[in-house]
């Protein structure tokens, strides 16, 4: 079982941590905003040329342009995501690393009973 603490120790606390929150809360805020001001242009004819057509087309067109505005808002939280350097190279938790060597050297149960069963034997 993973502990809270231990992925948290992953990260730099401080600045760092909070600049993470920060950029996931805005992008979340923009990710609900932009389309339903997108919906609410449409709706409300505040785009221009948008009188023209049609109630069941301006419902299509509204609906496409506001999943691909939170595509496209997904994307850019990505490449900004991509774009940040690593303030420090992650480090293996000191913890797990001693038991994931202990248990590499621990001989398994079955190999300790056919150990047990090879010795008695003589060819």
């Amino acid at each position: 079982m993973v502990h809270f603490s231990r992925i948290v120790s992953a990260f730099p606390l401080g600045e760092t941590m909070s600049t993470v929150i920060t950029k996931f809360a805005v992008t979340s805020m923009v990710m609900w905003m932009v389309p339903v001001a997108v919906i609410y242009g449409f709706n409300h004819q505040i785009f221009p040329g948008v009188s023209q057509l049609s109630p069941s087309t301006q419902t299509l067109a509204s609906g496409f342009l506001a999943v691909i505005s939170v595509n496209l808002v997904i994307g850019f939280y990505i490449y900004m995501a991509m774009k940040e350097t690593p303030h420090q190279e992650p480090q293996p938790d000191p913890t797990f690393l001693a038991n994931a060597k202990a248990s590499i050297n621990q001989p398994t149960s079955s190999q300790v009973s056919d150990d047990s069963h090879g010795k008695g034997k003589v060819e």
